[in-house]
């Protein structure tokens, strides 16, 4: 299937993006996921063991990075 670049543009001028996170709530979601991580990572710290490899220290980690990330973006700095 060929499609021009211009049938494309008109194509997604119909259904413009709605991000998940409106620009007024980035910040209060990246400070909850900071502070999700922080704790998650100390009771981490507390008890490690494989199994809180994957049932805390992964999702500690990712929202620590999602939060950073939604912080970032929140205060006009993009990454």
């Amino acid at each position: 299937m060929d499609s021009s670049l211009h049938e494309v543009w008109l194509a997604a001028a119909g259904s413009p993006f709605l991000p998940a996170v409106g620009k007024d709530s980035q910040f209060l979601v990246g400070f909850v996921l900071l502070l999700l991580g922080v704790s998650a990572t100390g009771v981490f710290a507390l008890n490690r063991s494989l199994v809180n490899v994957f049932a805390v220290g992964i999702p500690a980690s990712l929202a620590l990075a999602y939060g950073v990330v939604y912080m970032f973006c929140a205060v006009g700095v993009y990454v």
